[in-house]
């Protein structure tokens, strides 16, 4: 639905849903995800055989896949875009992460939306030694542009995820924000127009932001608060912007990528359980985002250039 909202005029499909439910306990997520396995096998393999024919119908020159398992087709090029080549579980990291990597072992190459040198954003996430697949690293992508503009708003929240904890945070933050001594423009990042949240009057509510409008109002804010999930990390790091993290619970990958940025001292971040409006004052300690150069070399696509 969301890049059907952004892209209107372009031909799109649906693909199977993995059907992966998340838990309201962060730390039952790896058992749930556990549970899940078996309706992931059977997605990817209806996956497969949908996207071979939707290369066929479509006469298509290549594929990217977004860390879908079976979007690939022996016919065309078959790209797979990801920033975990690692994908850390605790102590099942080792068995998580050779998983994923055979899984795309069977791409023609895999991009990493980083950079390969120090310094990277990803760290050992997208990072491995000795891989069996072909790596390219493609730089920082976003789709934002750094604007130079007045600041309207003291504080942005940017809410995004899976439920239920989308909605655990977001009433988390309208109590704990209340007393805020400032302007909040508070997205909650859901695709609807139906929005009836009371607030203090210094809250601007919206259900959602399309593109150019969120690049405008992440420009236009002092500060970010956010999940730490890699694609807003990525965002910010453009945008040059001071950002205070939560993790979604649960989410190894987002909880590693809270405490390097806290580590390189700048951005903190807190548990979803323990934030308080109190930890934002900690800011001023961290340097924030400096501006990152988005820059994606198009020579990659030359892989897709019909023979």
């Amino acid at each position: 639905m969301l890049l059907q909202k952004e892209f209107p005029l372009l031909k799109s499909y649906v693909l199977p849903s993995y059907n992966i439910k998340y838990p309201k306990k962060g730390k039952n997520l790896k058992f749930k995800l556990f549970l899940s396995v078996p309706s992931i096998i059977l997605a990817v393999i209806k996956e497969k055989k949908f996207v071979t024919q939707i290369a066929e119908k479509e006469n298509l020159a290549g594929i990217i896949s977004d860390n879908r398992f079976g979007a690939l087709s022996r016919k065309v090029p078959s790209v797979y875009i990801t920033h975990q080549l690692n994908v850390l579980s605790g102590k099942t990291t080792f068995l998580t992460s050779k998983i994923h990597q055979k899984i795309i072992e069977k791409f023609d190459e895999c991009w990493v939306p980083d950079v390969e040198n120090e310094p990277n954003f990803s760290e050992m996430l997208g990072h491995i030694n000795k891989a069996k697949f072909k790596v390219n690293y493609l730089g920082i992508l976003s789709r934002f542009k750094k604007q130079y503009t007045a600041i309207k708003y003291d504080l942005l929240v940017l809410l995004s995820g899976p439920e239920p904890q989308r909605t655990l945070l977001e009433n988390k933050l309208l109590i704990e924000l209340k007393g805020f001594n400032g302007e909040i423009l508070f997205v909650r990042g859901v695709l609807s127009n139906k929005t009836n949240i009371t607030a203090a009057t210094n809250f601007k509510i919206i259900d959602f932001l399309a593109s150019t409008d969120l690049e405008i109002a992440i420009n236009q804010s002092e500060i970010v608060l956010a999940r730490s999930g890699y694609s807003t990390i990525m965002d910010l790091a453009v945008l040059g912007k001071k950002a205070f993290f939560i993790p979604t619970p649960g989410q190894f990958e987002q909880e590693y990528l809270a405490e390097i940025l806290s580590e390189k001292l700048i951005a903190p971040f807190a548990t979803q359980q323990n934030f308080k409006a109190t930890d934002l004052d900690i800011l001023t300690n961290f340097s924030g985002f400096k501006v990152n150069k988005a820059d994606f070399n198009l020579d990659y696509f030359s892989l897709f250039k019909r023979k």
